[in-house]
């Protein structure tokens, strides 16, 4: 199923959604207005939005300000790509250019924080105590997450615990915001927002898994951005830790050298590595073992069309090539 057939019942929703975020993206600053337009219109698969929106309207949420939220939570998704693309030195996302390189790195950092700010701004218009602590914590932990991942570069000896901590705390959470903030929309019980929320966990710990499969299985021109861009970057992502872990001695040395020394000259050869260890292979079954925990977390939801969704774009996340 395509995103456009799996975002049918919320199509009114998003198309919303997009003149929340156009309006809300405004400011008196030519250059902000600029870089924002650049980034939120340069394609995405808009899922934490969407996920927003699923949620709350699984959890039976009648009103507006889902929209609100699920624009807060595009709104902090993009700074923080602004920011990780200044970080990793990346040129190409989703096929296009970075802000970073279009615009420079300080261009990009001050827009992020713009919308960082923003983000925050309209929290508060939504009046709700726990939507604020919800999104305050999310913020927060993404950002550990951000400097866990920045110590783990060039560290080879990095546990699966601790890569998997990473990318709970720097790409999960977000999803996990969005999952719950749905169901505090609609006044839920704690059963269902914790469900809600464990299910954005998991589906967010396995879109990450896969975007590992990919840096080292995809095609450019599919995934929008440079094959062996983890590699380059000196990142011990799950497919590198299953070849140091099971892959002989002569594929784990070898990624062991590509980690601790960065940059692409080895990539032919550990992509060898990963391939001989069925490393690609041991990845996506981690990530499918994440989405059938996440469904699992779904039980506590009557049925509906948008608990429907929720199970699809579960299995979209681990089937999907970009």
């Amino acid at each position: 199923m395509s995103l456009s057939q799996l975002y049918a019942p919320i199509a009114d929703d998003m198309k919303a959604l997009d003149g929340v975020i156009r309006d809300r993206l405004y400011s008196d600053v030519a250059l902000i207005r600029q870089v924002a337009e650049y980034i939120i219109g340069s394609g995405g698969k808009r899922m934490r939005p969407a996920m927003v929106l699923f949620a709350a309207g699984a959890a039976g949420y009648q009103g507006k300000r889902h929209l609100e939220l699920a624009a807060v939570i595009e709104f902090i998704h993009t700074a923080t790509l602004l920011h990780d693309d200044v970080v990793d030195e990346s040129d190409l996302r989703r096929g296009n250019k970075t802000a970073n390189a279009m615009f420079g790195n300080a261009a990009s950092v001050l827009v992020g924080d713009f919308l960082y700010t923003r983000a925050f701004q309209m929290m508060v218009g939504v009046e709700s105590m726990r939507v604020m602590q919800v999104l305050a914590d999310a913020t927060n932990i993404i950002a550990e997450g951000e400097v866990l991942q920045l110590l783990n570069c060039h560290n080879a000896d990095v546990e699966v615990d601790d890569y998997l901590q990473v990318i709970r705390f720097k790409t999960a959470k977000l999803f996990e915001a969005a999952t719950r903030l749905g169901g505090i929309l609609a006044g839920a019980s704690p059963e269902v927002e914790e469900g809600l929320a464990a299910f954005g966990m998991h589906i967010g710990t396995a879109f990450q898994l896969v975007d590992d499969v990919l840096d080292y299985s995809g095609e450019e021109a599919d995934t929008g951005k440079h094959i062996g861009d983890d590699l380059a970057e000196g990142k011990p992502t799950l497919p590198l830790i299953h070849v140091m872990k099971h892959g002989s001695p002569e594929h784990a040395a070898c990624v062991r050298h590509a980690i601790e020394g960065g940059g692409r000259d080895d990539f032919a050869a550990v992509l060898q590595a990963i391939r001989a260890s069925g490393a690609i292979e041991a990845t996506r079954k981690a990530a499918e073992d994440e989405a059938e925990r996440a469904l699992n977390a779904l039980n506590v939801l009557p049925s509906s069309v948008f608990k429907s969704s929720l199970v699809e774009l579960s299995k979209f996340a681990v089937a999907r090539k970009y």
